[in-house]
C-alpha cells in the first residue's frame, strides 16, 4: 500500500472513531448531567473536525504539482494544522465558559458510573487510534496525522482526567454523603480546557512554523554537507543553503563550487549523485543545486565550507 492510501485510511479510522465517541458522550453527558463529560464530547467533536480535515487534507496534499502550484499542494496539511488549532482554542474556551457557570450554580450527578464506563471506553477508542495516527504520520511524515494523533492523545489524558474525577465523586457520595462533592465535575472539566490548551499551543507553532518556510532541522541541512564533502576533491565548496518544508516535502537549494575547468556534463553528473543521496532519505525531496566555478573570490561563507573539506 502507498503512503497516501495509508494516510487516507487511517484518517477516515479517526473520523470514524470520533463520530462514535462524540455520540456516545455527548448521550451520557444529558443524561448524568455531567458538564465535565459533556465538555469531552466538545473536545471529541473538535476531534472529528479536525479528523475530517485531516482526511481531506491528505488526500489534496497529495495531488503532484501542477502549473497553477509549482511546489505541490503539500502545505495544504500545515493549514489544516493551523484550522485544527483555532478550533480547539474555541472549544476549550467554551468548556471553561460552561464549567464556571456550573461552579456558580452546582447541580448533583446521577448516575456517576455511566460516566465512568463512557470514559473509560474513550481511552481505550483513542489510545488505539492515536497510535495508529502516530505510527503512520511519522512514516510518511505528515503534519495533518500528527496533529490529528496528537488531539486524540490528549483526549486520552483529558478523558482518564474525568474518569478519575467521576471515580471520586462517585465514591465520595457513599463515603461522605453529607459533604459536597459537585464542584468536582467542573474542575475536572477545567483541567481539561487547559490541556486542551497547551495542545493546541503546541500544535500552532508547528503548523505555522512551516507555513513561514522556517529553516530544515540541523540533523536534515547535515545531509548537504555530508554529500557533498564526499565528492571532494572535485567539489571545493558549498554556500547559500537554503532550506523549507511543505507538508511532508523538504526542499534544499544551494550553490555548489567546482573547479573553473570542469565540465558541464561532469558538474552536472556530480549534481545528479549529490540529489540521489538526499533522496536516499526523503523520496519527496525537491533539490535544486547551481553550479558556479571557483574565481578565488572567497565569500566567508563559501571560506566556512571549503575549510570542512581537507
Amino acid at each position: 500500500m502507498d503512503n497516501n492510501k495509508k494516510k487516507s485510511r487511517v484518517a477516515l479510522l479517526s473520523v470514524a472513531s470520533n463520530s462514535s465517541l462524540v455520540a456516545l458522550k455527548l448521550a451520557i453527558g444529558i443524561l448524568i448531567n455531567s458538564v465535565s463529560v459533556i465538555s469531552e464530547a466538545i473536545h471529541s467533536a473538535v476531534d472529528l473536525v479536525a479528523a475530517v480535515i485531516a482526511f481531506f487534507a491528505v488526500r489534496k496534499s497529495a495531488k503532484p504539482e501542477d502549473h497553477r502550484h509549482a511546489f505541490g499542494h503539500g502545505k495544504i496539511e500545515n493549514i489544516s494544522g493551523t484550522i485544527e488549532a483555532v478550533l480547539i482554542f474555541f472549544a476549550a474556551g467554551w468548556i471553561i465558559y460552561e464549567a464556571v457557570e456550573k461552579l456558580k450554580n452546582p447541580q448533583h450527578m446521577e448516575q456517576a458510573g455511566w460516566g465512568i464506563i463512557v470514559m473509560s471506553v474513550s481511552v481505550a477508542a483513542n489510545f488505539f487510534v492515536s497510535h495508529m495516527l502516530f505510527k503512520v504520520g511519522t512514516e510518511t511524515d505528515s503534519i495533518a496525522l500528527k496533529a490529528d494523533a496528537w488531539h486524540l492523545r490528549t483526549d486520552v489524558w483529558t478523558s482518564f482526567g474525568v474518569m478519575a474525577g467521576l471515580i471520586m465523586y462517585w465514591g465520595g457520595r457513599f463515603l461522605f454523603p453529607q459533604v459536597n462533592l459537585s464542584w468536582i465535575d467542573p474542575v475536572a472539566a477545567i483541567i481539561v480546557a487547559f490541556l486542551i490548551i497547551k495542545a493546541a499551543f503546541d500544535l500552532t507553532r508547528e503548523s505555522v512554523r512551516d507555513l513561514l518556510d522556517a529553516r530544515l532541522s540541523k540533523s536534515d541541512e547535515d545531509l548537504i554537507d555530508r554529500y557533498v564533502t564526499e565528492q571532494h576533491p572535485r567539489v571545493l565548496s558549498y554556500h547559500k543553503l537554503r532550506t523549507r518544508k511543505s507538508g511532508s516535502q523538504r526542499f534544499y537549494e544551494f550553490h555548489l563550487v567546482v573547479a573553473p575547468e570542469m565540465s558541464v556534463q561532469e558538474s552536472h553528473e556530480i549534481g545528479d549523485r549529490i540529489v540521489a543521496k538526499v533522496k536516499e532519505h526523503y523520496p519527496d525531496a525537491k533539490v535544486v543545486i547551481h553550479v558556479e566555478p571557483c574565481d578565488a573570490t572567497c565569500t566567508e561563507e563559501c571560506l566556512e565550507n571549503c575549510g570542512k573539506i581537507e
